[in-house]
């Protein structure tokens, strides 16, 4: 059995270009009892991905060269060789790598049932993603009903999903998305009250039209400009939940901080940083109120699916140009 796997192989600066990775196959090895080969169906794409190939202090030890690129995955169970937990036939999520097949002993895995979703929801709004923006918005931002929240990346695979739980609990929901087509997306299907296109907008401007008394809640996940649009609006004791910057993750220069954050101080307000694997025990329960949304029809999922390994670096520029809507998702093997 064959394996086909992107190997990093060399640290870029500024976007990765194509040499960043090599596509190698090598030979599926031998199970040792208590291990699992599990076809991965599915990768998750992620901007978190840039960060983890830099050979940078962390949240996550950075991936090293010559080792499998880091992803989220889900796949099948295909052989098993005494696994306490896990049989041929399991469908299994975790941290897979950019491959066609991992052998894992199944720690950092969990079983999904593909009866009440299918495989790529659990790598989108049921996966890491939609962890991220449960946690965030909720126990980070601590919204209420009433809330003003402002959400930047709204047509993505975190925003998206903020923004529909916002609007679950009662908030009045902006977001900040690029182009007309992706803010009629945020709009009309997903239920946001408005959204300011910053591709052909004034940002500032936009805020201020569309949250006229300011905002309680700025979930970002951009960084750059329009965070310090957003904290120039915070009303009095705002939350602003750091999840992502993904303007900023390319860049060649040092990253450009806020200059409106004296607004924080003014403001009595709060800025906090957020990784979505301090959450990880609390996963489950999470799982189950969002499938329960999903089922009455409260929450939309949507991935943005392309095929083939080979066009991994291609698919991934996807994530920095703006090309996709909701979560992007590689196939990568044939079912």
């Amino acid at each position: 059995m064959t394996n086909k796997q992107q190997i990093l192989a060399k640290r870029p600066v500024g976007m990765p270009d194509a040499e960043t990775w090599t596509l190698t196959t090598t030979e599926v090895p031998e199970l040792k009892e208590g291990e699992v080969i599990i076809k991965n169906h599915f990768v998750s794409l992620d901007p978190a991905m840039r960060g983890w190939m830099n050979d940078a202090k962390s949240y996550i030890p950075p991936v090293q060269i010559g080792e499998v690129m880091r992803a989220g995955t889900i796949g099948t169970v295909v052989k098993a060789n005494k696994h306490p937990k896990y049989k041929k036939g399991d469908v299994l999520t975790g941290w897979g790598g950019v491959q066609q097949y991992t052998i894992t002993d199944g720690t950092n895995y969990y079983p999904v049932d593909t009866n009440l979703a299918p495989m790529p929801t659990y790598i989108g709004t049921l996966g890491m993603p939609g962890m991220t923006a449960y946690f965030g918005i909720l126990e980070v931002g601590k919204i209420k009903e009433g809330d003003v929240v402002l959400v930047s990346g709204a047509a993505g695979a975190v925003g998206s999903v903020v923004g529909q739980i916002a609007k679950i609990k009662g908030c009045t929901v902006v977001g900040i998305a690029g182009g007309p087509d992706k803010c009629r997306y945020v709009v009309e299907e997903l239920g946001f009250d408005a959204c300011i296109d910053y591709k052909n907008e004034n940002v500032p401007a936009g805020i201020k039209q569309h949250c006229p008394k300011g905002i309680d809640v700025y979930f970002d996940n951009v960084g750059g400009e329009i965070l310090d649009a957003a904290l120039g609006r915070l009303r009095m004791h705002a939350r602003v939940v750091i999840c992502g910057a993904i303007s900023q993750y390319n860049n060649k220069e040092n990253v450009k901080g806020p200059s409106n954050y004296l607004s924080l101080l003014v403001n009595r307000a709060t800025m906090q940083g957020m990784v979505v694997m301090d959450y990880a025990k609390d996963y489950q329960t999470a799982a189950q109120e969002m499938g329960q949304w999903m089922m009455e029809g409260k929450l939309k999922s949507k991935e943005d699916i392309y095929e083939g390994i080979e066009n991994f670096h291609e698919t991934f520029q996807r994530l920095f140009t703006g090309e996709k809507k909701g979560k992007l998702v590689l196939k990568v093997i044939e079912e």
